[in-house]
């Protein structure tokens, strides 16, 4: 038997965790760690402390993160899925639309035609491409890797932060693709968000004290896949990858690091904003160079 083997959460006997509640001391996951004022809680021992009726917000129990803990701790990864799918199937019936949504740094459609790209100010395609899929193998490789990273993550950190990191990691991963792939090469899917995701999950798995093999095996893994793609025909955008891994890891540096007290939804946004300078810099560096040439 295998004594230094983590104890299993108490509602979810399929995943590990060192972290139990401070009132009954069931192992609870992220998904069920509920933030008191010291430790965490689990949802029995919220709800029979709660009382009865509404309570306001600010005392409302916490995720990790400090987040609101939800009705539906996953909604934010069904919405973010349901409009994948939504343009996906926009771009089957009107395939003209995706020349105005995929990423494109500068490009002339015909000869005597007017250039187009981000860097004439088109700028949405930064954000619309990491939405953007026209290929079943890709959005469905893409959004079961969105769920199953996704979902524990939204649990862990509450809706309004979970979002920050994948629209952030998005637009870090376009931002690399922007600056080091040529001009005219046509980008789009979102795996960069999802490997955002993936950099704030390996924080996730430390801040928690998680055995961090698998978690870093899983990331060798996808990396290994990004640089050697199986099937020659299959092209995978490594600075999407590598963009939105490192975004996501510092964006969940933030929103995962020590707690700040009254400070730390400061520090978290405040990540945050610095995250989005930064990535704005890298995207008007670019731009500037691409215009420098007319």
């Amino acid at each position: 038997m295998d004594t230094d083997r983590l104890p299993r959460c108490y509602r979810h006997p399929d995943r590990d965790t060192g972290i139990s509640c401070t009132r009954c001391e069931r192992p609870i996951c992220p998904q069920c760690m509920i933030s008191a004022s010291v430790g965490f809680q689990c949802p029995e021992c919220v709800r029979d402390g709660s009382g009865t009726g509404h309570r306001p917000v600010a005392n409302a129990p916490r995720t990790l993160a400090g987040g609101v803990v939800a009705d539906d701790p996953q909604l934010v990864t069904k919405i973010l899925i349901a409009i994948n799918v939504a343009v996906f199937f926009v771009s089957l019936l009107a395939p003209a639309v995706v020349i105005h949504l995929e990423l494109l740094g500068r490009y002339r459609e015909f000869l005597g035609g007017p250039v187009e790209g981000v860097a004439t100010g088109e700028y949405h395609r930064l954000l619309s491409s990491v939405f953007l899929h026209v290929e079943w193998w890709h959005i469905i490789g893409n959004m079961i890797g969105l769920w199953v990273i996704g979902g524990p993550l939204e649990a862990a950190l509450g809706r309004s932060r979970y979002l920050a990191v994948y629209l952030l990691s998005g637009l870090g991963g376009s931002a690399l693709v922007y600056l080091l792939t040529a001009p005219n090469t046509p980008t789009l899917g979102a795996s960069g968000a999802v490997f955002g995701l993936l950099g704030a999950t390996v924080v996730l798995a430390r801040r928690l004290r998680y055995e961090m093999r698998p978690v870093l095996i899983m990331v060798a893994l996808m990396l290994v896949l990004t640089f050697v793609p199986l099937g020659g025909s299959l092209s995978v955008s490594w600075q999407a990858h590598v963009g939105g891994l490192i975004t996501g890891a510092l964006v969940g540096l933030g929103m995962l690091g020590p707690s700040a007290g009254r400070n730390r939804a400061l520090v978290q946004w405040g990540t945050c904003v610095v995250v989005f300078l930064l990535v704005t810099a890298v995207i008007l560096i670019r731009t500037a160079d691409l215009t420098a040439l007319t």
